[in-house]
């Protein structure tokens, strides 16, 4: 396939989004669907209009259309990202137990199993696949609600997965999955110019969980371990982000003796904020860090095994470290 079609689905993604955006934010404004603050957990100082996930998940859906073949494996993802929207939307708008919502991000998962895409390693049989497949996209759906708690940081670090994502299909020669990652990166680009800090829209639920699944999936279906047997590591590296601040979450919740899916003012990015840094300051730091550990992912797909190994207890240590500081040093209130 030609190369222009890349910055070409990126940049239809990028203006479709951006006009879509601005039209939800006035949308949602006139319908009062915002976001309220409420003293604790939500400190903004307006109420900030939800439904910018559904301007993404648009110019994602109509970029993709006009550029690329709707194979068996694009629909999968397709219904199967149209599935978590809904579940989101509806509990953006406060109607959707939890137990429903996880469900529902079950049967959004079966689809793209259905279709065809879930974790194919040569050394995992089926039945020990399939329900990691399971494990990998429910814990992904919620790590990108879960570090979506400051303007532009769940956006932004899934925009840097995505490029480096399709930087990883387009060495590999992956068409499918280079075209649906770089479409997806041009619509969350549109987006951040008005979720950056101060936020003009929030992505809510409907957004965070569709770039979960998404991104989750698009992590599986790459190829990893052409050069070496951990390459397929490399995933996790890329989004160590929003799996490093769920499991930072989980711990610090349990610790206290509350449950695991109470929300709490626990993560990474808030207690950043506490020990002194500004938001743009957490958000600035969490995009190099998802630059870098993007690079790192490069990295342990393409070393030799002794170097894969040690770049990956560098990073292990690293983020060891961080996780203690964090707990142990800086208190959130």
């Amino acid at each position: 396939m030609a190369m222009w079609i890349y910055p070409f689905t990126f940049v239809i993604s990028l203006l479709l989004s951006l006009y879509l955006t601005h039209v939800m934010r006035r949308a949602a404004l006139q319908f009062g669907i915002v976001d309220r603050p409420n003293g604790k957990l939500k400190r903004h100082k307006k109420a900030v209009p939800y439904l910018g996930g559904i301007a993404i998940y648009l110019s994602f859906l109509l970029a993709l259309s006009f550029s690329f073949e709707l194979n068996r494996e694009v629909l999968g993802l397709l219904l199967a990202g149209t599935i978590v929207l809904l579940l989101g939307f509806i509990d953006d708008l406060g109607f959707l137990k939890p137990w429903v919502k996880f469900i529902g991000q079950m049967v959004a998962v079966l689809v793209l199993v259905r279709s065809g895409i879930f974790i194919k390693l040569t050394f995992l049989p089926t039945y020990v696949s399939i329900p990691l497949t399971f494990l990998w996209l429910a814990g992904m759906t919620n790590a990108f609600n879960i570090i979506d708690v400051m303007d532009g940081l769940s956006a932004g670090v899934a925009f840097f997965a995505c490029v480096a994502f399709f930087l990883v299909a387009l060495l590999n020669g992956r068409v499918m999955v280079a075209i649906v990652a770089i479409t997806l990166a041009g619509s969350l680009l549109g987006f951040l110019r008005y979720n950056f800090t101060p936020a003009q829209i929030y992505m809510g639920d409907t957004g965070s969980m569709f770039l979960g699944l998404m991104i989750g999936a698009l992590a599986m279906i790459g190829s990893y371990t052409e050069k070496n047997t951990l390459g397929f590591l490399a995933p996790v590296v890329i989004l160590w982000i929003p799996i490093f601040d769920t499991f930072l979450v989980m711990f610090a919740r349990w610790r206290k003796g509350i449950p695991i899916f109470l929300g709490s003012p626990d993560h990474y990015a808030l207690r950043l904020r506490a020990a002194g840094f500004s938001v743009k300051g957490v958000i600035w730091l969490s995009y190099g860090a998802s630059t870098v550990l993007g690079g790192l992912g490069f990295l342990v797909m393409m070393l030799p095994s002794p170097y894969q190994v040690l770049t990956l207890v560098g990073l292990l240590a690293g983020v060891g470290l961080v996780g203690i500081l964090l707990l142990q040093k800086v208190e959130v209130k």
